[in-house]
């Protein structure tokens, strides 16, 4: 394999790893929230009792997940300077400061509402704490968000000027406002949601097949599960046909390859814009990446719908084969996210960023022998933090809420709320 090659593979094989982690940290901590604060606002101790164990056992399972997560997320960004050191000096100057703001948000502001969500049980006031997750939540998104303006520049790039062989930001409002950020984070963040609505039902499911005796926290979490994921499952594929008039218009190369049609056209009018090259990206990749992700995206979307209508009168929990198709459906929101980052990412080349820079130029001037073994480290990294987090998810999920260690102190009794979160 060549230099450039190797180095987008491991570009290609982290991101992909590291994106597995992002989408259900996305689609987990809404659904959290959303079990928190009806467990903090509910009068009858009984039911609050069991909203605040649905909240632990979920909370935990999201907690584990983002903790791993975390440590691949340390790496993506220091591999623009292993291998792409010719994107950051020509970009370096625009969507420096999304990255920098991204790395804020989640290394410091979501850090530290979690670590306070994860230690205030029993010691901050119930609305306080309620809070806390809901600004893990916000700063999760707004995490995605600020990623989003910096791919989304890559694949549209606004706003600059180069001056030169260097991009300088000349119209901040137009970086953030880039249709092809901010319509892939409405179509992300469905994505998420559903992924997320999947991953509880399924694991519900599971409890239910087993016979685990949580009756009332399983159904909670099943129907919350089911709901999100139906109504986010269908508005994805809303959002996701909305993309399509920005590709046409920004990457019409792309658009022209989905539609198996305009290809050779496209080149030729590439070719009189840019100068010669092969501007064509790999065709079968994109088209069956995109099937995978149309096929499972509808298959989700169908049984998530029949399951919400077999809810009524419990009729789901007594047909053992539905639930069985729960829980095998948890890998297909996985699967087709990451077809949703194939189509965009490789529907770009050969350009890193669209029009201005190719990825052989942007490619660092590091020796074949370098770029293998640090692709093999990196990858192999990567896969046995992936192993990790799924085993520890595996292992907590199956135990179930009696094995939940998060929150274990029991929230203060009603006449010791008011305690000032400044004490602690």
């Amino acid at each position: 394999m060549s230099a450039a090659e190797l180095a987008r593979l491991q570009f290609a094989a982290t991101t992909g790893i590291h994106w597995l982690f992002v989408i259900l940290t996305m689609g987990l901590v809404p659904l959290v929230a959303i079990m928190h604060t009806r467990a903090a606002f509910t009068r009858d101790p009984a039911q609050r009792a069991v909203r605040e164990r649905m909240t632990r056992f979920w909370g935990q399972l999201y907690v584990i997940n983002y903790a791993v997560g975390i440590v691949t997320g340390l790496v993506m960004e220091f591999q623009f300077g292993l291998s792409w050191s010719g994107l950051s000096k020509f970009a370096g100057n625009v969507f420096g400061a999304p990255l920098a703001l991204e790395t804020l948000i989640a290394f410091f502001a979501e850090s530290t509402f979690l670590g306070m969500w994860i230690f205030g049980w029993g010691r901050l006031r119930r609305g306080t704490h309620v809070t806390l997750i809901w600004l893990v939540a916000l700063t999760a998104y707004a995490s995605g968000y600020w990623i989003l303006i910096a791919n989304g520049f890559m694949q549209h790039p606004v706003g600059y000027e180069v001056r030169d062989g260097a991009a300088y930001l000349t119209d901040f409002g137009a970086l953030l406002t880039n249709a092809s950020a901010l319509v892939a984070l409405g179509h992300i963040a469905l994505a998420a949601l559903t992924t997320g609505g999947v991953f509880v039902a399924g694991i519900s499911a599971w409890h239910f097949l087993r016979g685990t005796g949580e009756t009332e926290l399983f159904r909670g979490s099943l129907r919350l599960g089911l709901w999100t994921a139906a109504v986010s499952s269908f508005f994805v594929v809303i959002v996701g046909e909305l993309q399509r008039p920005v590709i046409e218009r920004t990457q019409p190369m792309k658009e022209a390859v989905l539609r198996n049609s305009g290809v050779a056209e496209v080149q030729a009018r590439l070719v009189r814009e840019h100068g010669p090259g092969d501007y064509v990206p790999w065709q079968d990749t994109m088209r069956i990446s995109m099937d995978v992700m149309t096929v499972i995206g509808n298959t989700v979307s169908t049984i998530t719908l029949i399951a919400v209508i077999l809810l009524r009168k419990d009729r789901l929990l007594r047909w053992r084969p539905c639930l069985w198709v729960l829980v095998a459906s948890v890998p297909f929101p996985f699967i087709a996210s990451a077809g949703g980052w194939v189509v965009r990412e490789v529907g770009r080349q050969p350009w890193l960023v669209y029009g201005e820079l190719t990825v052989e130029e942007a490619l660092s001037h590091v020796s074949t022998v370098a770029l293998a073994v640090s692709c093999t480290v990196f990858v192999a990294v990567f896969l046995a933090l992936a192993v990790t987090n799924w085993t520890l998810i595996t292992r907590f999920a199956r135990r179930g809420p009696d094995a939940t260690q998060l929150g274990a102190t029991e929230p203060l009794p009603a006449e010791a709320e008011p305690m000032d979160a400044a004490v602690v």
